[in-house]
């Protein structure tokens, strides 16, 4: 979900940046001026979650087409930290990863935040927060991580051919269809983790640390 340097121009990257900005300062206020009582507690989801998601970045990485093909864990990280530590995860870890790993891809930080960004927004306000809403009683289950990663990476390809398709360079479509493609391969896979890192984190949602660290107990699943 990267976009390489050169493919956007400077004024429209300025442009994601004030947009991603604008989101992580939404996230902020959100996160932790809400809840000022949590904040610690937030705080740490939000490190743990950029954390987690550089390791994830870095752990698979393959250029495809125009981007790359990245192990994500998005729905991992979604459903047991929470939406808001999620979102502000990304942006940070994608800063981490470019600091540490790829000075490069910083040019690009605010284009390839929100590419992660928007895409868990839409989801999370369509169908994703009726699993954290009790009173609903929706029920986790294996099928359900499938349709969550099949409609949040749905969104990425399309952020990734909508910066393709406002940049410099031509890029054929056949490209961008090969890249959104291969994203198949994580949608196969990513689910398989994503439930049993949330199975095997509500075994232990009495824990206290489970408990602050972690949304799972929000979570119902399936036997």
């Amino acid at each position: 979900m990267h976009i390489e340097p050169g493919f956007v121009q400077p004024a429209k990257i300025l442009m994601a940046n004030a947009g991603a900005l604008t989101v992580a300062a939404w996230a902020a206020k959100e996160h932790l001026i809400a809840d000022i009582a949590r904040a610690p507690w937030t705080i740490a989801k939000t490190a743990v979650a950029a954390v987690v998601f550089s390791v994830f970045m870095e752990s698979f990485s393959m250029p495809v087409g125009p981007s790359e093909l990245h192990f994500v864990g998005a729905m991992a990280m979604y459903l047991t930290l929470g939406f808001l530590p999620t979102l502000l995860g990304f942006g940070l870890g994608l800063a981490l990863q470019g600091l540490l790993f790829s000075p490069w891809d910083m040019v690009h930080l605010g284009v390839n935040s929100l590419s992660l960004m928007l895409p868990l927004i839409a989801l999370h306000y369509s169908v994703g927060r009726k699993l954290f809403d009790q009173s609903v009683g929706a029920r986790l289950s294996m099928a359900k991580i499938v349709k969550l990663d099949a409609i949040y990476y749905a969104g990425v390809t399309s952020m990734v051919g909508f910066w393709l398709w406002i940049g410099n360079a031509e890029t054929a479509l056949a490209d961008w269809a090969a890249f959104a493609s291969a994203y198949l391969l994580v949608v196969a896979l990513e689910p398989v983790l994503t439930w049993g890192v949330v199975n095997g984190l509500k075994k232990v949602q009495d824990n206290k640390v489970v408990q602050n660290l972690f949304v799972v107990h929000e979570l119902n699943t399936t036997r």
